[in-house]
């Protein structure tokens, strides 16, 4: 009993441990990087332009219905779903009604390694808006991206107890122990795979449309059957269901060569459906990152599974000689599957990170670093266990070699949950891709009357030196408006400066300039009106920060 009470507690420290990288993941943990977007972010233009260029770091298929452009009146204006080739998407925008100031530029994708990714920009014509569109709302996104989350992390924990028991039971198992245990374990891991396999289908179909896993319908949840990662979820719950089916056999110690062949052929399939609808398949070289990611995974849960399994199964209660057979052949085992997760790790990082500056100037790098180090230090105990089993100690003191597995299974705990983190971190060959918005200097903004929109800017927008002002009036319709009469002043309130009446030049009839001197900075209050007929007047208020 206290032998099953300690597992027990083992395995809650694993999942407790994995648990503990879980939070809401911000933009950033998108694999696809949106590298440049013609406008420009934040790009003030002289024009509205007919369309919009975004391309991405890797190839997208966008969602149906969920790219869109708004105007600065809040109205979209793109002209049905964008055209995607490749990594660039073209969105299409009405030939008419395209007034000035800012744009929201709003999108949701799907990157080529199965990641919905949702974010927005902005640009404008003529000015910003005092008052820009809103992107519509992303709250269901952190949700759905957790729930995904949390089924990853439990089809690690179930891959390590549905591979640790058949790998023993099949070599190492002694005849007289009970393998009902070890079944027992092997079908829980299968079972919380098949539940992580069908939380990532619910958390990816809220995530492709937005929406709370509450308000899903039948129709959201079978959309997904259609993307490549669907057919991936899909082939892998098949997959579970064979290996439900010829594992009980295998475990019992009844099966014949046949079927263990086949149940290790399906586990190998498996293994493959993780790098296929994954980051893998996004990278530079996708055969090899395949290759790589498939065997790191198999390393690991033969190394963790086996010795799990090992732990709460036969290090107590099994005679010192039986031991002293299994401990060295075990001992193997898990040194080659080590060579194996480690070697394949290190050169998939390498092709992640891309260049060795990111090593350290990257978040994955640097995530990267930290599980390096850990895990020297779980090898570190690794090797001394080793060392007790070559030197014939272990077989005579099971205990300190539990106690060594239990260090080491604790530790490689906290290495997975780094890991989960460093798979939702975007590579480090994207580190510095990003597309970067245009900076600005002064204040430029565009106001809106019942009338007309004006639209100023103030150069440099610094107090103590002169400052250049431009205002232009249009109509709705973005057409220039003649005015008759303007009345521009300057206030800044809180310092007790009451309103200065600045003199205005006009170099068209919708356009004035004026020189303006800010005496001390702070924000202040300019008024701006204009007479564009014997009766029609309006005046925009709006506040500029003056350095």
């Amino acid at each position: 009993m206290a032998a099953r009470t300690r597992a027990v507690a083992l395995l809650g420290l694993i999942l407790a441990t994995l648990c503990a990288a879980l939070g809401p993941a911000g933009p950033a943990a998108a694999h696809a990087v949106v590298v440049n977007t013609t406008p420009q972010r934040d790009e003030v233009l002289s024009y509205a332009p007919r369309e919009v260029l975004v391309t991405f770091s890797e190839p997208i298929a966008a969602v149906p219905g969920r790219v869109q452009v708004l105007a600065p009146d809040g109205k979209r204006i793109n002209v049905g779903d964008p055209e995607v080739r490749d990594a660039t998407m073209r969105i299409t925008l009405r030939a008419s009604d395209r007034p000035l100031g800012t744009y929201l530029v709003s999108y949701r994708v799907i990157s080529a390694d199965s990641h919905p990714v949702a974010g927005s920009f902005t640009f404008a014509a003529g000015a910003p808006s005092a008052t820009p569109p809103l992107p519509p709302g992303t709250g269901a996104e952190s949700p759905a991206r957790t729930l995904v989350t949390v089924a990853k992390y439990l089809g690690y924990l179930g891959l390590l107890l549905a591979v640790g028991p058949p790998l023993l039971t099949v070599s190492l198992w002694p005849r007289r122990r009970s393998r009902r245990g070890a079944t027992v374990m092997a079908l829980v891991g299968l079972g919380l795979v098949a539940a992580a396999t069908v939380g990532t289908w619910v958390g990816q179909a809220a995530q492709v449309v937005g929406a709370p896993v509450g308000q899903l319908s039948l129709a959201d949840l079978r959309a997904v059957a259609d993307t490549d990662v669907g057919l991936l979820l899909a082939a892998r719950l098949a997959l579970l269901a064979l290996a439900a089916a010829l594992l009980p056999a295998v475990t019992r110690g009844t099966a014949g060569r046949r079927r263990i062949g086949a149940l290790a052929v399906v586990g190998v399939a498996g293994l493959l459906t993780w790098p296929l609808a994954g980051h893998p398949i996004a990278s530079p070289v996708p055969p090899v990152s395949i290759v790589l990611t498939t065997v790191h995974i198999a390393g690991v849960v033969v190394w963790l599974g086996g010795l799990l399994a090992l732990t709460v199964f036969l290090l107590r209660g099994t005679h010192e000689r039986v031991l002293a057979r299994i401990l060295p052949a075990w001992s193997r085992w898990a040194t080659l599957a080590v060579a194996w997760l480690v070697t394949a790790g290190v050169l998939q990082a390498a092709i992640e990170l891309g260049r060795p500056s990111a090593l350290l100037g990257s978040t994955y790098g640097r995530l990267l670093c930290a599980k390096a180090a850990l895990l020297a230090g779980v090898l570190a105990v690794a090797a001394w266990q080793r060392r007790l089993i070559r030197r014939r100690v272990a077989a005579t003191s099971p205990r300190r070699v539990a106690r060594a597995a239990g260090v080491e299974l604790a530790a490689t705990a906290v290495v997975l949950a780094l890991t989960a983190v460093l798979v939702q971190t975007p590579p480090g060959r994207t580190a510095g891709t990003a597309a970067d918005g245009v900076t600005r200097e002064g204040v430029a903004q565009s106001l809106t009357t019942d009338y007309f929109t004006l639209q100023f800017d103030i150069y440099p927008a610094i107090a103590g030196v002169p400052n250049s002002l431009h205002a232009y009036v249009y109509t709705p319709q973005a057409k220039e408006l003649p005015v008759a009469e303007w009345t521009v002043t300057a206030a800044l309130p809180e310092s007790g400066i009451e309103p200065i009446t600045v003199d205005v030049f006009a170099l068209e009839p919708h356009h004035v300039t004026a020189e303006i001197h800010f005496p001390v900075a702070g924000d202040w209050t300019l008024r701006i009106s204009a007479r564009t007929s014997e009766i029609d007047r309006s005046t925009a208020t709006t506040t500029v920060t003056i350095r």
